[in-house]
């Protein structure tokens, strides 16, 4: 997307649609705050036709062999790979993140959850077994899964294409049809996606995209077509979720927000540990729902580990996100900024010192106009104090020493969140130990961001709702009818 004046549009019954005077809103670059595009704005009644779209789909769709099914899905992956560019350079240009990123993860994670999801539903089996009835008879019992509906998928804006292709693969996989409202922020892979659907034969209808901000998607998650919520995003976006949906008993799986700790033992190798640290605060500019915001160090190697992770964090480079050497991005706005810069005065305040950073970098004049942020960490926190409980999403973590295994648990597990966690250590037995005592979706142990998208994937808390990935979500997009057979 490059024109001022270039208009995303929203894709509806495997048409793109003209604004023809709609209202719109501004695409932003970033790393530049510059204008790159309109973003056209579905109404009420575009929502409508889009759900409607989806449901007449459905009818099509849903009776399509799971062979044939995955054989699109596969074709999807093949023409994401063949217009890889494309896709990197619009992810690239709405989110403000490197390029690396983009081409070793974004991108290519996209790719993947079409391949195996494609795998997943072609090796599901169906569940069949006999019962013994009273007076010696016998009774056969097998499950059908059948697809859920129409899926509304909301998507944020941190990771567009990998979080978006995560939830629409496996519901297309299993014969639902879709309508998808991405962030007004961060619109333009869905709609290449679109493209690249109807180019790998999916029937129109069965993926539509309308775009606009909370008030659409309030609009989209309260229309009477809607079967089932996929959503992630804020825990406060998804309580609102949760009531629009509630008078209808619908289906929800909501991956929401985190604080995330990280605990590191004093018998690790400091560099390893720090190594993977430096990923779990630092990647995407902070803004991943898996990040680690709170890092718990055993006291004997806590002042090795704060000056090692502050030499990582002065050693990143920002830059025009294009720029191969480029190593961090922007925030995903100035709006977003102010709420960082916020939790940076607050912890000021509670008296922290700041190790890194702690403000807005001067990069000169191309880049002024940008989100820009410095990595940060602070010292002097404690679990009390509120940058250290309430979840800032950005480059920055706070650094608290502990003395005993047992009180670490405690200081992680003291949150109204659980999504992940990550443990450092060279003894296994206790790496096992506190990873299965963490109040969290998924622990890691001398590792992070590490997943095998078979595994279920999802929080507890105000993380969430439900679990996708694998068989879980099989089981979220589908509905099990059991028919029992008198033998």
């Amino acid at each position: 997307m490059t024109g001022k004046q270039e208009w995303i549009r929203n894709a509806v019954g495997g048409q793109f649609v003209d604004p023809d005077g709609g209202r719109g809103v501004d695409n932003v670059d970033p790393a530049t705050g510059r204008v790159i595009a309109r973003v056209h704005v579905a109404d009420e009644h575009l929502v409508d036709r889009a759900v409607g779209a989806a449901n007449r789909s459905l009818h099509t769709w849903s009776r399509t062999p799971v062979r044939e099914r995955a054989d699109v899905l596969r074709r999807a992956a093949r023409r994401i790979e063949e217009r890889f560019a494309e896709f990197v350079a619009a992810e690239v240009a709405d989110t403000g993140k490197p390029i690396r990123l983009a081409r070793e993860l974004d991108v290519p994670r996209a790719i993947a959850n079409f391949r195996a999801f494609a795998d997943i539903v072609s090796a599901a089996g169906e569940q069949a077994f006999f019962t013994d009835l009273p007076l010696g008879r016998q009774a056969l019992n097998y499950t059908v899964r059948k697809p859920l509906g129409v899926v509304a998928v909301i998507v944020p804006w941190n990771l567009p294409l990998l979080l978006l292709t995560w939830k629409v693969a496996p519901a297309l996989a299993c014969g639902n049809t879709v309508v998808v409202k991405p962030s007004e922020l961060t619109p333009s892979t869905a709609v290449l996606l679109a493209e690249v659907l109807s180019e790998a034969g999916l029937p129109a209808g069965a993926y539509n995209v309308v775009h606009g901000d909370g008030s659409t998607g309030a609009t989209l998650t309260g229309h009477r077509g809607i079967d089932g919520v996929t959503f992630t995003g804020s825990s406060a976006t998804g309580s609102k979720v949760m009531t629009t949906v509630a008078s209808r008993v619908r289906p929800v799986s909501f991956e929401l927000g985190g604080k995330n700790a990280a605990i590191v033992f004093d018998d690790v190798d400091v560099e390893e540990a720090v190594a993977g640290l430096s990923r779990s605060v630092f990647t995407n500019t902070g803004q991943v729902c898996l990040c680690t915001e709170r890092v718990y160090v055993q006291r004997n190697v806590f002042d090795d580990v704060a000056a090692a992770l502050a030499d990582r964090a002065r050693a990143l480079r920002p830059g025009h996100p294009f720029d191969e050497t480029t190593t961090t991005g922007p925030l995903i706005s100035r709006e977003h900024r102010r709420k960082v810069l916020d939790y940076f005065a607050l912890a000021e305040t509670a008296g922290a010192t700041v190790l890194v950073g702690g403000g807005v970098p001067d990069l000169g004049p191309e880049l002024a106009g940008g989100a820009w942020i410095e990595p940060t960490l602070w010292t002097g926190l404690n679990n009390a104090d509120r940058a250290v409980r309430e979840e800032i999403f950005g480059p920055v973590a706070a650094l608290v020493p502990f003395d005993s295994e047992r009180e670490v648990i405690g200081l992680a597990n003291d949150t109204d969140y659980g999504l992940a966690a990550s443990i450092w250590t060279n003894d296994l037995r206790r790496g096992h130990r506190v990873a299965q005592a963490m109040h969290v979706g998924m622990a890691w142990i001398n590792t992070w961001f590490l997943r095998d998208l078979r595994s279920p994937f999802g929080g507890m808390g105000l993380s969430g709702i439900g679990r996708e990935g694998g068989a879980a979500s099989l089981h979220f997009y589908t509905e099990p009818t059991n028919v029992c057979v008198q033998l």
